[in-house]
């Protein structure tokens, strides 16, 4: 950025700056944060007034507050000192809306003091949102400045899994066998979902269990469908897959039970959901300031995957992300860009590399070995000289085993502030495998994947 002021001696009155400014949602959120202002009124999907319909208004005072982009950068610029103000406002900002800021000097003080006139006003309709005027002090000594660096601000929103909620809403539920939700935790999703008309729970196993977990969470359940399973863990499951069978669930939801008796019923030849491919697991994971989506794969259930495991890991994860609308890009992930024999790793990624190019996975693009660097940031690619369509621009993470894979989805969570919806693939449904530190975002994120992977599944199938 170049900054150039205007002293007081080079004012004349007349003269006029102006600056465009785009409100966003993550300016309200900002705002609310610096300011500690948190009125509903102002924050983006709260619904004040039970209209249904949130508000998102700009406060009046982020609106006044972006004048002194001109008024500090521009006219008078880099030394200004407001003295006193005045605003009144007319009408309400959005995010969305375009501002036009306008200020222009009126009058010329004695003691370096000059008079702006200031408002602001909506590009699109050209209604004036608020105006008003402010004395203050000029610069006396000239600055110029090139290339000034100002820390950037990261929201931590996850504006990814916002709209696939979005997006699954406008769905029909879908019906989900939920297998031992006999804790808060594993009905808790299970309920937040039916609340927002994601899904249809069908509650399996103990049914007093179920009530007194209910009961626990304090959630109403009435409207939801019980059906006591006698047996163990497994045998529930084992129910939950004969659900599928006979459509009448389109997912499974794991509650709380251990995974390897969910993986067992779905696993039996004769009553669980083979359809050929390995049972492979993947988190859809949301990072702030990531412009989509990551899917990493697998993180939960192939621990030393071989090259024919990859193979499906791969192409469950391309066919996961393509039934959601997305273009798959997929890195095959090594410690170096290179094939090292000696790192097992990098030759597995190259031969899957070639095995999509001879289309023998399908579906998406696949590009290894390369290291994470690379995978994700384009100035990284070339910087190491490598060109693809894949290279710094990788949505998909085939990780070369579970210990990295996990790590990584870890690292991504708690240092970098990510939420992961997880799902296990490759079965004849997928499966909603939620952890008990599961937030609610995630919850409903994993629910709104199966939602939408279903009704586009079942668009394409028309």
């Amino acid at each position: 950025m170049r900054l150039v002021n205007r002293t007081f001696d080079e004012l004349q009155v007349g003269d006029k700056a102006e600056l465009r400014r785009l409100i966003t949602v993550d300016d309200l959120y900002v705002f609310a944060s610096a300011s500690g202002n948190y009125n509903p009124l102002s924050l983006p999907n709260h619904d004040l007034d039970g209209d249904g319909e949130p508000e998102n208004m700009a406060p009046t005072m982020f609106v006044a507050s972006i004048v002194s982009a001109v008024v500090g950068n521009i006219l008078p610029g880099p030394g200004t000192a407001f003295k006193d103000y005045h605003f009144e406002a007319h009408e309400r900002a959005h995010p969305g809306d375009e501002m036009l800021i306008e200020v222009e000097v009126t009058d010329k003080k004695p003691k370096n003091i000059v008079s702006l006139k200031l408002s602001v006003t909506r590009t699109s309709d050209n209604v004036l949102i608020l105006d008003g005027h402010a004395d203050a002090h000029a610069p006396t000594i000239k600055y110029e400045r090139d290339n000034l660096a100002v820390p950037g601000l990261l929201v931590q929103r996850h504006r990814h899994f916002e709209e696939l909620l979005r997006r699954a809403k406008q769905c029909d539920p879908i019906p989900v066998a939920v297998v031992c939700p006999h804790n808060k935790n594993s009905l808790g999703g299970a309920v937040l979902a039916a609340k927002e008309g994601i899904i249809i729970p069908i509650l399996l196993g103990n049914e007093q269990k179920i009530r007194e977990a209910a009961e626990k969470l304090g959630a109403d359940i009435s409207g939801m469908e019980i059906i006591e399973v006698p047996g163990s863990d497994q045998d529930v499951a084992t129910y939950a897959c004969k659900m599928v069978h006979e459509e009448r669930a389109v997912s499974i939801m794991k509650g709380h039970l251990h995974t390897d008796d969910l993986l067992r019923a779905m696993l039996n030849k004769e009553s669980g959901l083979r359809v050929g491919r390995r049972f492979t697991h993947v988190f859809i994971m949301d990072a702030p300031g990531r412009p989509e989506l990551f899917y990493i794969s697998d993180a939960a259930i192939n621990i030393y995957p071989d090259l024919n495991t990859k193979v499906d890991i791969t192409q469950n994860a391309i066919d996961l992300a393509v039934s959601l609308g997305v273009e798959a890009r997929v890195a095959v992930l090594s410690a170096v860009e290179v094939v090292n024999p000696a790192i097992q790793s990098s030759v597995d990624a190259a031969l899957l590399s070639k095995m999509a190019d001879r289309g023998q996975i399908k579906g998406g693009l696949v590009e290894g070995p390369l290291a994470m660097d690379n995978a994700i940031d384009e100035n990284a690619a070339r910087t190491k000289g490598i060109v693809s369509e894949v290279a710094g621009r990788a949505n998909i993470l085939v990780m070369p085993d579970l210990d990295a894979a996990n790590m990584f989805f870890k690292q991504m969570t708690y240092v970098a502030h990510a939420e992961g919806a997880g799902l296990v693939l490759g079965a004849k449904v997928p499966v909603i495998l939620n952890s008990r530190s599961d937030s609610e975002m995630s919850r409903l994120a994993s629910c709104a994947v199966v939602c939408l992977q279903y009704a586009n599944q079942k668009k394409a199938s028309k």
